[in-house]
């Protein structure tokens, strides 16, 4: 009986000390790993800093693998190298990076933002209305998106939609000149598509009416 109670109790002291180093091997593992992110995103900020882009958004990477609390300045280095990618006409490169940007910051609106610019000039209107949608979501009373919407179903030949989107800015703002020159030209298209009601058939006309009738004292 005593021996079985020893090595109950010495089961359960090794088992207490297995954990308590697992413990002290993981909080050391994850001190380790923690410290390893810092010096990655310190190289990958000046990196940035030196505008080595590519080195910056691998260290960056890198360090977000490690530590998910730089995750922001990896957005921000994607933005940047977008931008520049864009700068050299580089556009699919560009979305790919801004793409990337959203994944970590799906509720910034300057990265929809920018990336519906360079769809615009790819134009890809399809992509950049969903893009610009996206910023109305995150931004409903913004006009300038809505403007630029406006724009895009205007270019798209959607004159339906364009007027609801320009009377919407101009609800908010009434004086918007961007949105007054656009509904002067959508109501002319819309005018434009109307069909032409026919005048009347001269067969039609009524028996009897002045205009049949003759002059008293002619013929």
């Amino acid at each position: 009986m005593k021996k079985s109670l020893a090595l109950t109790v010495i089961i359960g002291l090794v088992t207490c000390t297995c954990q308590f180093a697992y413990a002290q091997g993981s909080k050391a593992a994850k001190a380790q790993g923690s410290s390893e992110a810092n010096r990655l995103a310190r190289e990958g900020a000046e990196a940035a800093k030196n505008q080595d882009l590519d080195k910056a958004v691998e260290l960056l990477r890198k360090a977000t693998n490690l530590d998910h609390k730089y995750a922001d300045e990896l957005a921000a280095v994607y933005q940047r190298r977008a931008y520049a990618f864009a700068k050299n006409q580089q556009f699919q490169e560009a979305i790919q990076d801004y793409t990337e940007a959203i994944k970590i910051e799906a509720k910034d609106p300057r990265i929809y933002e920018q990336r519906a610019a360079v769809e615009m000039k790819m134009y890809d209107y399809d992509k950049a209305l969903a893009d610009y949608s996206e910023l109305i979501k995150l931004k409903p009373n913004e006009t300038r998106y809505l403007n630029y919407r406006a724009y895009v179903y205007e270019v798209k030949d959607d004159v339906q939609n364009s007027m609801a989107d320009t009377e919407k800015v101009l609800k908010l703002d009434p004086n918007n000149q961007e949105a007054k020159a656009r509904k002067q030209r959508v109501e002319q298209k819309q005018a434009e598509r109307m069909p032409l009601t026919p005048p009347p058939s001269p067969a039609s006309s009524p028996k009897g009416s002045p205009a049949g009738k003759k002059k008293p004292g002619t013929g």
